[in-house]
């Protein structure tokens, strides 16, 4: 009769040669030519791609397999909390001046630098409003105007967009009392669709959104009265996920993509920045 040592001996031996199969078979299966294990990248991403992004990563993901993650908000914060170590793969920024300040310090990967789109400034307002918007910014003035939403001053470049297209247009020192400021210019449109701000300087790509375009309706600012909103994306050097990561930019720049970013306000460059 055989030891409960021996035969435990041996269940150990057996269950040591099944593991060691398994893993054999795993990195056998890995090996194949084409096959991948699917990735999911962390993106951080300006608020005015909060709605077009969905749908960019679920095609995506339906091409390659591979998923991603945003956080939507400003391009500002994101900035500071990458360069304090945040765990983003890539950072799609409404202000081509960040992403430059991250290859100069050396936490962008070499020659990622893309400008993905030049965004547009629109003043947007209820669909129940009495405003008329073909006056352009004159409209500011209006002296039912109680608040006037913008984006926050120290954050957002589609601020900084309103303030010198209203100072071009001789407004921003007769309105700048009423102005309100939202984090960013996705809660600036929610000031304005809340009633908490009676009209908005806003980003086309939210005002052509579905949840805004059947609630409002806009008013294109002049791109002369405004410095041109670049925005590029970059891949962050620290990232574990870089392959991948440059797949998604390459997706970018697929023709059907382009056309879908052109279908939410977007002016896509014909080509990307390059690292300069």
């Amino acid at each position: 009769m055989i030891s409960e040592t021996a035969q435990s001996t041996k269940e150990s031996i057996a269950l040591a040669w099944l593991t060691l199969l398994c893993t054999l078979t795993v990195l056998l299966f890995l090996s194949i030519p084409g096959r991948t294990v699917a990735e999911e990248l962390t993106i951080a991403a300006a608020s005015d791609l909060t709605f077009v992004f969905p749908e960019v990563a679920a095609r995506f993901q339906n091409d390659t397999g591979n998923s991603v993650k945003f956080s939507f908000g400003s391009s500002g914060n994101f900035l500071s909390q990458i360069q304090n170590g945040a765990p983003f793969d890539m950072f799609f920024s409404a202000d081509i001046g960040y992403p430059r300040k991250l290859e100069a310090a050396g936490l962008a990967e070499p020659g990622s630098l893309y400008e993905y789109a030049v965004g547009k400034l629109v003043l947007w307002v209820p669909r129940a409003s009495t405003l008329d918007l073909k006056q352009g910014l004159a409209v500011l003035m209006e002296q039912n105007i109680r608040k006037i939403a913008i984006a926050n001053p120290e954050h957002a470049p589609y601020r900084r967009a309103a303030v010198a297209a209203m100072k071009h247009d001789g407004v921003y020192d007769k309105v700048s009392g009423k102005l309100v400021m939202g984090e960013n210019i996705s809660q600036t449109a929610q000031f304005v669709q809340s009633g908490n701000a009676d009209i908005g300087l806003l980003a086309l790509s939210l005002a052509v959104a579905p949840n805004f375009k059947e609630k409002g309706r806009y008013e294109l600012v002049r791109t002369s009265d405004y410095p041109s909103i670049e925005q590029a994306a970059v891949i962050i050097k620290s990232s574990k996920k870089i392959a991948t990561a440059k797949q998604f930019l390459a997706y970018m720049k697929k023709p059907e993509i382009v056309s879908l970013m052109r279908d939410y306000g977007f002016v896509v460059p014909d080509s990307g920045v390059g690292a300069n």
